[in-house]
């Protein structure tokens, strides 16, 4: 992960830094904006391989990057935006989309394109997107099809769209959780869920190679199980009823993953467990409501199982955590 922060160079400097450290990561472009004299921001960027992700936080900004910019030399690559604050707009092709946090917007950074971004109510003076660069042809898409979508809004709240957000926003807010050889994985799943988020937008799922299917599919899989981990009644064949799989199916969607759906849900109701058991503001619980809170049917089991994965129990795990 690359960090940069405008604040540690004097405020003169600071715009045509910025300006340059665009060009640098995603294409050359022209920048305006009315903080221009003192421009404080700052930048995340996470290289997965194929796929990057950027957060950059700077105040309101208007971006332009006409035909005259754009040269044969350029990198041919896709740029999805995800506004964390703020609201503005995306143009291109004579189409232009409302940026907001309700949706993605897909650029291609080879043709002219622009974007107007401002601060909202919700962070006043910052605003801040999340993007993901990508080369055309990692996108087993036709490119005539994702001409379509060109500054037309992709949905991050629901679908395909919500799955991508919320695996984009976990590595991005906490890079330091996963290590090294972690990072083939990470990126071979942030490009199908981009693969699978456009082509529920466009309608054309079923035409999705084999493999990028089966990624969305186990994707909201385990969504769909930290979404209902409190449910007692949550099982591996609840799971495959309401994904319409027969418990075989499930079964093998999950396999050379090394995990199963039923080790998903135990493991997530163990580490939420652990978590309550450790909130101050949750004491007045006892160990037995807390595994009700946490899905376990059964306190007696939860105890067995909680001492098997942290090597002591419940109740001891409590007074560690309180002693610090």
């Amino acid at each position: 992960m690359t960090s940069v922060d405008t604040l540690w160079l004097p405020p003169a400097e600071r715009f045509d830094f910025w300006q340059d450290l665009v060009a640098r990561q995603s294409a050359a472009a022209t920048i305006r904006s009315t903080h221009a004299d003192d421009f404080t921001a700052s930048a995340r960027v996470i290289d997965l391989g194929t796929v990057r992700l950027g957060v950059w936080r700077y105040p309101s900004l208007e971006l332009s990057r006409p035909a005259r910019m754009i040269d044969s030399g350029d990198p041919e690559l896709y740029q999805l935006a995800l506004p964390l604050s703020g609201r503005g707009v995306m143009t291109q092709q004579r189409r232009e989309s409302p940026l907001d946090p309700s949706a993605f917007a897909l650029v291609d950074t080879v043709r002219p394109h622009g974007s107007k971004l401002r601060p909202d109510g919700a962070t006043p003076g910052a605003v801040e997107t999340l993007t993901v660069l990508l080369p055309h042809r990692a996108l087993p898409l036709a490119a005539h099809r994702l001409a379509e979508l060109f500054a037309a809004d992709i949905p991050a709240r629901t679908g395909m769209g919500a799955l991508l957000a919320a695996f984009l926003r976990r590595i991005v807010a906490h890079p330091e959780q996963y290590a090294p050889a972690d990072t083939p994985l990470l990126d071979r799943i942030a490009l199908d869920l981009v693969t699978g988020a456009l082509a529920g937008r466009l309608g054309v799922e079923r035409e999705l190679p084999v493999d990028v299917r089966v990624t969305g599919l186990r994707t909201r899989v385990t969504a769909f199980v930290r979404q209902h981990l409190t449910d007692p009644g949550l099982s591996p064949a609840a799971v495959a009823a309401a994904h319409h799989l027969s418990l075989r199916s499930l079964h093998r969607l999950f396999e050379g993953t090394g995990t199963t759906v039923g080790a998903l849900i135990r493991t997530g109701r163990l580490e939420r467990a652990a978590r309550d058991l450790a909130d101050p503001g949750l004491r007045r619980l006892s160990v037995a409501q807390i595994a009700v809170r946490c899905g376990f049917a059964h306190p007696a089991h939860f105890s067995r199982a909680f001492r098997a994965a942290y090597g002591m129990s419940p109740g001891e795990h409590r007074e560690r955590a309180a002693r610090g």
